[in-house]
Parts: structure tokens; sequence; C-alpha cells
């Protein structure tokens, strides 16, 4: 084989300071276009981001040099940057220390990507604790 071959998704997902619903619309939809430029610029493929007023999820491409704790500091330090120039809230706002982080399969892109888009939706009827929950549950499941 002459060429590499490497597909290499991930599920972001991180929250803000106390998880502080401070990402109502008026909020989110610009600081997620900043978050698509800003990434495009840094070389950061990120297929899809969203989220709620609490927390974003993102999936990423990832270039074999690329690790997740970089793509992370850049999108998290960027991103809280740019909304701390935007003047928006009474204080400063901050992301919660950490994130998650779960590996794609290409088998599991395409849902991958409909759970993100349809974030709303999804927390209509549960909240971030629950979905939380979920994704710890899977990751048990394959320890």
């Amino acid at each position: 084989m002459k060429r590499n071959y490497i597909a290499l998704h991930v599920h972001l997902i991180w929250t803000t300071k106390n998880k502080t619903p401070f990402l109502e619309a008026k909020y989110r939809y610009p600081l997620l276009e900043h978050i698509r430029e800003t990434a495009l610029l840094k070389g950061i493929k990120i297929r899809i981001v969203n989220g709620v007023e609490d927390h974003l999820h993102c999936l990423v491409s990832l270039h074999p040099t690329q690790s997740i704790a970089d793509v992370m500091k850049s999108i998290k330090g960027e991103s809280s940057r740019w909304i701390n120039q935007q003047r928006w809230f009474g204080k400063d706002f901050e992301w919660q220390d950490g994130y998650g982080a779960i590996s794609v399969s290409p088998q599991h892109f395409a849902r991958t990507t409909q759970y993100i888009f349809n974030q709303e939706v999804h927390h209509a009827s549960q909240n971030l604790e629950d979905e939380l929950k979920i994704f710890e549950q899977f990751a048990d499941e394959i320890e």
C-alpha cells in the first residue's frame, strides 16, 4: 500500500463552567460559526458542531499529527477568548476544565453526525447528566 488510509473520528463534548446555561441561541449560533471558521484556519477538520445552552458537541476528523488534547485546547481557548471579546456577559466566560472524547467508527459516523445535529431535540426531553450517563455506560460496555 503506497498511501496511508487513516480515519480518526472523535466525538468531543465540553461544558460551560459550572454548566451555567450561557449559550442561548442568540450567542450559540455566532459562536458555532466562529468555532468552525477558526478550526478551518488551524487545520482542524470539524464535521459538525452543535449544542445547547450549557454544552457543545463536535465531531472532528483528526489528522495523524493532531492530538485530541491540542485540538481541544485550541477550540476551547480560542472560543472563550472570542466570547469574552464580544462582552456578551457581565463577567468573563469560561469553559469547564476537561472534556469528553469518544472515538467514532466509520460505521457510526452518520449516526453521530445526526445525533449532534439534533441536540436541541435531544435536550428537550433529556438533560446533560442523563446524556453523559449514556456515554459512560457505552464506555463501560467496551472495557
